[in-house]
């Protein structure tokens, strides 16, 4: 009478390499769209307890942009591991800094569930602050993820 719950096996997983230019993107709304790829919730062969989402390369995080204040205002807080050792940075000090592309990274990282699928996920995500990326050979599509809502964005 019912159709069986259709569940991917390994052999059965195809992943896609995509690559998405985050010039001038709005840091959560980006995250948000990387994590629901990188958990291959997009495709009708999702299943939850598989890896089988895309392997995504986002080039020119360091020009990504928060809206209202949250560049001067957002903190990112972190713990030495010490009695007291709370340390704490704004997002404009990790974008002008030596590692911008953090600020994408964790804001994926926290989209993502906690356990060992989510950090495994996480490895298929590669973000690059220039526009350079080592991963040609793998012909990795472009996603326009500006084109998909005019919110995604930020002119200025």
């Amino acid at each position: 009478m019912f159709g069986k719950t259709h569940s991917t096996k390994t052999a059965e997983i195809e992943k896609q390499w995509v690559v998405i230019d985050a010039t001038g993107l709005v840091v959560g709304r980006l995250a948000s769209i990387i994590a629901l790829r990188l958990r291959g919730k997009h495709k009708p062969s999702f299943t939850p307890h598989m890896d089988d989402g895309d392997n995504i390369v986002v080039v020119n995080a360091d020009k990504v942009v928060f809206t209202g204040r949250k560049k001067e205002q957002k903190v990112y807080y972190h713990h030495t591991g010490y009695p007291g050792g709370i340390k704490e940075r704004t997002a404009k000090f990790i974008l002008d800094g030596r590692f911008p592309e953090r600020v994408v990274e964790k804001a994926v990282e926290r989209m993502l569930p906690r356990g060992p699928l989510g950090r495994k996920q996480l490895g298929n995500l590669r973000v690059y602050k220039g526009a350079e990326h080592p991963h040609e050979a793998q012909a990795p599509v472009a996603l326009d993820v500006a084109a998909m809502n005019s919110k995604n964005s930020r002119s200025h």
